[in-house]
């Protein structure tokens, strides 16, 4: 019989079902052919090493076009509206991380967060406009003939600088990921550790799910 005494098992909450993680998973996949796509056709050195132009403009106009269908089906759910209804919610604590952010100050004190802090919340918003407006101002650029050339010269432009934008973007939301392994095991399981949670999450109660 072994004398030593068996390490206590970690605890663990319920952070986001399948349909959080599902939505999510495919809009990230979605947005990955976007982006790479998009690389492939303005980028030279990367255009050089395509054949088939056609194919993946064709590529990236279908990709774009079912960037939404993945947040719209998970509507369905009741838990993806919930969290879309906490994403959507700003309370005095967010605008306590936000001075923190801007401040630069890193004190778990300084940056109150519900199940979401101020920054996932502000990057959900900006991600969201931005992805309807790529897809405006996309189809004004593939229905050339519905509109007149000053409409499609100016939505070319958005296009591409939001384009560039995105990009920049989402390589700080992924360089923030691959800091926080257990935000990513989150998205993956759909669990974190309690410990976790109340360091980061401190006023996320995922007992009651009350507050945000």
């Amino acid at each position: 019989m072994s004398l030593r005494a068996e390490a206590p098992s970690e605890t663990r909450v319920r952070r986001f079902g399948r349909s959080q993680r599902w939505v999510h998973r495919t809009t990230a996949a979605l947005m990955g052919v976007c982006v790479l796509t998009a690389a492939f056709l303005y980028i030279p050195e990367f255009a050089e090493l395509v054949g088939r132009r056609e194919l993946v403009v064709r590529v990236h106009e279908w990709a774009g076009l079912a960037l939404p269908v993945p947040a719209l089906l998970g509507l369905a759910s009741r838990h993806f509206r919930a969290d879309l209804g906490f994403l959507n919610r700003f309370g005095p604590h967010d605008k306590v991380w936000l001075r923190a952010a801007l401040r630069r100050d890193k004190r778990r004190v300084s940056r109150p967060a519900g199940k979401f802090n101020a920054g996932q919340k502000v990057y959900a918003a900006w991600i969201a406009g931005a992805t309807l407006v790529m897809l405006g101002t996309g189809l004004l650029m593939w229905f050339t003939h519905l509109t007149p050339i000053q409409w499609r010269t100016s939505a070319t432009f958005v296009h591409d600088w939001l384009a560039l934008t995105i990009g920049i973007v989402l390589a700080g939301h992924i360089g923030m990921a691959l800091g926080d392994p257990e935000a990513r095991r989150g998205l993956r399981t759909g669990t974190v550790s309690r410990e976790w949670a109340e360091r980061e999450h401190p006023l996320w109660r995922p007992r009651d799910g009350r507050r945000d």
